[in-house]
């Protein structure tokens, strides 16, 4: 036990980052779909697809979960985990529709000092899609992937 989530059998993290923009992004893979639940909080939250883990809506499980700095720009990183998800046949099945689920969070990185002059599309959707391909049991810890930009107040 190394006190880490990969301490769950069927749970992988990977990270992604880009120096330059100096932010990142998280992917928490799960090897089969996975009960999760939400608690927002904060003056300005972030997230992606947090009402369909209400308990009383019909989606029951979420196939990842993805983690990202960039503000309201790295929402796109769920994006990009469904993205390697469905490649792989993920998903929430509706009849011949294939949905994977990935809810998520961000946080605000934007003045850090990084440059995110990134023109018309921001990174993250490509940050998340990087995230999920590189997870595993094993992942680096402290400021990596979605918090590698993070800073306190």
């Amino acid at each position: 036990m190394k006190n880490l989530l990969t301490d769950i059998a069927g749970v992988r993290v990977g990270h992604a980052e880009d120096a330059k923009v100096a932010s990142g992004a998280t992917a928490i893979i799960f090897d089969s779909p996975a009960v999760a639940a939400i608690d927002v909080r904060g003056g300005g939250p972030g997230t992606r697809e947090d009402a369909l883990l209400d308990l009383a809506n019909t989606v029951e499980r979420v196939d990842a979960i993805a983690l990202s700095g960039g503000s309201a720009f790295g929402l796109d990183t769920g994006g990009g985990v469904q993205a390697w998800l469905a490649e792989r046949g993920r998903g929430h099945r509706v009849r011949e529709a294939l949905i994977p689920i990935v809810p998520g969070a961000i946080l605000f990185d934007l003045l850090n000092g990084g440059d995110k002059a990134w023109g018309r599309f921001s990174p993250y959707r490509d940050l998340g899609y990087a995230a999920a391909a590189a997870a595993g049991a094993d992942f680096r810890l402290c400021s990596v992937g979605a918090g590698l930009g993070a800073t306190t107040a």
